[in-house]
């Protein structure tokens, strides 16, 4: 039986994660989430392949306990600080997010384990040089603390492969959405006030450009990289390589929800909020072998579900 251990695991993608992982009769899950953006009802109340422990990964004492008592194949190392109000509003404590890395990595080259796969972030691209951003040729310029902290986790994959051996697989997320996603994350925050009639509020002009990739499509090809051995002691673009404005993101939910939601326009983020962001995905579609999930067909199954 292969024993995976999945670190911030009552998140929005790594809850997915786990469940699908739990689903193949030769696993065993350990989730570890320490529930500070974490909610414990995005996982199975009971299941026999899954595990939950609440647990704060950066304290040495509570995530080596978790490792002592397991034997794992392999690690997801999901647990963050996200969302981009909440880490510029609290930057110390995203940089203790470098402690939990550290753990991690010195917890599984001790430990046996055979990968780790580390969620970082399209952040660390910055403001953009190049459309598409390239895994290998678009520089990391971000000087936010979130980004800052994923671009030194990156390097920690980096080096404990170098000096140990500890293989990796670094995946660079971009907007992913979906049913469970939390409220204060884009998507949700604008199909919830849709469909209460409030108005939708929108920093600066809209203008801004995003992709949005749903959430099978993110989980789908991260276990096909685990399962197929891709992108071992690489880095992968996890996103949707389909642009949209934040504008025509609010009219597309307004529409599809048949609101009477307004659109406000807030004055501009003074910091974080990139006017474009956009993946070289043909790694992705590699390993996907299929066309993403569009976005008008991936907000309707939000609908659809009745969640948001």
């Amino acid at each position: 039986m292969a024993e995976y251990l999945v670190t911030g695991g009552a998140g929005f993608i790594a809850s997915d994660l786990a469940i699908r992982l739990a689903e193949d009769p030769a696993n065993r899950v350990v989730v570890v989430d320490d529930l500070l953006t974490g909610d414990r009802s995005k996982l199975p109340a009971h299941h026999e392949r899954l595990k939950f422990i609440k647990c704060d990964v950066n304290r040495y004492e509570d995530i080596s306990a978790v490792f002592f008592a397991n034997r794992f194949d392999m690690v997801f190392h999901y647990a963050a600080v996200v969302g981009v109000k909440r880490t510029i509003e609290n930057p110390v404590m995203v940089l203790r997010d470098i402690d939990g890395i550290r753990n991690i990595l010195d917890l599984s080259k001790n430990t046996g384990v055979k990968r780790v796969f580390f969620s970082s972030s399209s952040e660390v691209y910055g403001e953009p040089v190049e459309i598409p951003q390239n895994e290998q040729t678009t520089p990391l310029n971000s000087k936010l603390p979130y980004a800052i902290v994923k671009n030194i986790g990156e390097a920690f994959m980096r080096s404990y492969h170098q000096e140990y051996g500890l293989e990796y697989t670094i995946f660079r997320f971009f907007n992913t959405y979906g049913p469970k996603q939390s409220r204060d994350f884009v998507v949700s925050k604008f199909i919830r006030a849709a469909q209460a009639g409030e108005d939708i509020t929108i920093y600066g002009d809209g203008s801004q450009t995003r992709t949005f990739c749903y959430i099978d499509d993110n989980v789908e090809a991260c276990l096909t990289a685990m399962r197929g051995d891709h992108a071992v002691n690489d880095v992968i673009n996890i996103g949707s390589d389909v642009e949209i404005t934040i504008l025509d993101l609010a009219r597309l939910i307004i529409e599809l929800t048949g609101s009477v939601s307004k659109i406000v326009h807030l004055p501009p983020l003074e910091e974080g909020d990139m006017t474009r962001r956009m993946p070289d995905n043909s790694r992705m579609r590699q390993l996907l072998d299929r066309d993403l999930l569009p976005l008008r067909e991936g907000i309707q199954r939000i609908l659809s579900e009745g969640q948001a």
